[in-house]
């Protein structure tokens, strides 16, 4: 079956991630992908664009099915292959409810991550302000406290909403590329744990973006959060 799936991705995106961690815990490994290269505006191509019009990562196809939104992707994996590799979406209508909120709660992260990390390459030179980046990096540290307190039991086995879950396949990019970027392991130490805890998950580490690998220094815009 993962022989019908392609897949074009860039490496370190949060929502490409996601996708290959989700194909992973399905045991659909085989699938084709294709590296592509943001600095170099590949995702803006003609083969991408082909596929998704929006010119953005990920852009992947199920034999004649195409899906380019992540959490859309991996709620039809999961849904399609329920019974192959590790169900990600529990069963009790709790812990699935707990599942679903985590998950569209991970897309507002994700953004006000994007605000802070990517404002100086999204925003032209000449229409930033101080009074913006602190805006936004105010509203990122308010986001992130939220998660601290969500993961106030964080435990082996005891993640966003109980066993790892589509919930974490979600957010856990997300995380990882803060810590990527300098934030501090003292000021949040339940996000530090979630992230010690999971970064050796094999779905997660198999995907590892590999210029992660390469360079594992990070950076430093969140060390003031």
């Amino acid at each position: 079956m993962a022989k019908l799936m392609s897949l074009l991705w860039g490496a370190g995106s949060p929502p490409c991630w996601r996708v290959m961690i989700t194909l992973e815990e399905k045991k659909l490994q085989g699938y084709k992908r294709k590296l592509l290269s943001f600095e170099k505006g590949e995702h803006k191509s003609q083969e991408v664009l082909e596929v998704n019009p929006r010119g953005q990562l990920p852009a992947f196809k199920h034999g004649d099915i195409i899906l380019n939104e992540s959490c859309a992707t991996c709620l039809y994996l999961e849904n399609q292959f329920k019974s192959q590799g590790i169900r990600l979406i529990p069963d009790s209508a709790e812990d699935q409810a707990a599942t679903y909120q985590r998950m569209m709660e991970g897309l507002a992260l994700t953004d006000k991550l994007n605000s802070v990390i990517y404002y100086d390459c999204s925003v032209p030179e000449e229409e930033r302000h101080d009074s913006a980046v602190k805006r936004n990096k105010e509203a990122l540290t308010a986001e992130l406290k939220l998660w601290e307190g969500y993961l106030e039991n964080v435990a082996a086995g005891s993640y966003l909403a109980g066993a790892f879950s589509l919930a974490d396949v979600i957010v856990f990019p997300s995380i990882a590329c803060a810590f990527r970027f300098g934030l501090s392991v003292g000021r949040y130490p339940k996000l530090a744990k979630y992230y010690s805890l999971l970064k050796n998950r094999a779905s997660i580490k198999t995907t590892w973006p590999p210029h992660w690998v390469a360079s594992p220094q990070g950076y430093d815009i969140l060390k003031d959060l």
